[in-house]
């Protein structure tokens, strides 16, 4: 059976990962500039949903090479707070409860067009991905996305 691909979907990082975010990393100056730079890439619209005129939140895209051990960062994307709930739905369900979680599955129902059914089976596939993740150990991070700010 194929996959089906949605506009919307989890991003789920290694366990291990979950400490290494840009925050973190840059003075609040510098990641300042990152974010505002994905919001303007937008044109300060949601890049997942196309909503506008609301706060974005900067969503970090990272890719995962588990030969190499590689964990990059791909891109910083501009999303509205919707559609970051959705991209993080296992932090979304912990934190915000039964009520974050199901509002995160409507709105995930809403932005693909699918069914109840679909977003179960995108979250087990999802949730198989991130076991397979969480297998690797000491990621080496790849920040060469930053090189544009410097």
């Amino acid at each position: 059976m194929e996959e089906k691909r949605y506009k919307l979907n989890f991003d789920f990082i290694p366990e291990e990962s979950w400490k290494f975010n840009l925050r973190r990393l840059l003075s609040p100056a510098a990641w300042d500039v990152v974010r505002r730079d994905a919001y303007k890439r937008a044109g300060y619209k949601c890049r997942i949903c196309g909503r506008g005129n609301c706060r974005l939140e900067a969503h970090e895209k990272w890719s995962f090479d588990t030969e190499k051990k590689i964990q990059k960062l791909e891109d910083v994307l501009a999303l509205c707070h919707e559609c970051h709930a959705v991209i993080h739905y296992q932090r979304t369900a912990l934190c915000d409860g039964a009520d974050g979680a199901r509002r995160a599955e409507e709105h995930f129902m809403r932005v693909n067009g699918c069914t109840e059914s679909d977003f179960h089976e995108a979250l087990a596939r999802a949730a198989a991905r991130h076991e397979r993740l969480n297998d690797t150990e000491d990621w080496q991070l790849d920040l060469s996305f930053l090189k544009r700010f410097i």
